[in-house]
């Protein structure tokens, strides 16, 4: 009989990708500046039926200068960057209080696209998080007010207590403030957008910040794939 990593490498083998029609994109009619094709990619990806195109990876480094990432949502995406929302007490609240650089990875299998963005991070104001908090549906604010994120867990029913009496929290008192809730955003340096091709001819375009956000220029650049 297989042993168990055979079966898996069997598994592995045998899984396709992107036995569909994947959309053209012809880089130069892409737009000057990463946002506005953002905003067309992410419309055209939900239009094709792609599950949650707005997660995405974080990336940061922890105090060891470890990578760490992990998946989370997009808030919103504007002429600041790209936006999402966390605890500062968080293990990436903490990574990037001290190391405020990220990265961000966007995968839209269902038209073979990835979008990449990397660039120095800052926090919103506390009037800005808070409403961003409450811009959110109940669940959200509850598991906000249940906090202690990335903590140890000590029993799973401690979780449950705590989120029980976060739920009748967030049902009674929907203004409720959670302290550390901050939103975030990416101010990108880069941004990378991928379209797959069968042929593996993919097409890469890269934006390239000259200057400042908002005072510079963006530089474009086809990449071998």
């Amino acid at each position: 009989m297989p042993d168990s990593h055979s079966t898996f490498l069997d598994l592995l083998h045998a899984q396709r990708v992107w036995d569909i029609d994947l959309p053209s994109f012809d880089p130069a009619t892409a737009p000057g500046d990463p946002v506005t094709l953002f905003h067309t990619w992410f419309t055209e990806a939900v239009a094709a039926g792609q599950p949650e195109p707005h997660t995405m990876s974080l990336a940061t480094v922890d105090e060891e200068d470890r990578p760490d990432v992990r998946t989370l949502m997009l808030h919103d995406v504007d002429e600041r960057g790209w936006h999402f929302a966390s605890h500062a007490t968080s293990a990436k609240g903490h990574q990037l209080a001290a190391r405020p650089q990220a990265a961000l990875g966007f995968y839209w299998p269902a038209q073979g696209r990835q979008v990449r963005v990397r660039g120095p991070v800052t926090a919103a104001s506390p009037a800005e998080s808070l409403a961003d908090l409450h811009a959110r549906s109940t669940g959200a604010l509850a598991s906000a007010l249940v906090g202690r994120q990335s903590e140890v867990l000590e029993t799973r029913d401690a979780l449950v207590r705590a989120s029980e009496s976060a739920w009748e929290r967030a049902s009674s008192t929907p203004d409720a403030e959670v302290r550390s809730w901050t939103r975030y955003v990416v101010e990108p340096q880069e941004a990378e957008f991928f379209q797959g091709d069968a042929r593996r001819q993919h097409v890469r375009l890269r934006y390239r910040l000259d200057g400042h956000l908002g005072g510079g220029s963006w530089v474009r650049e086809l990449l071998w794939p």
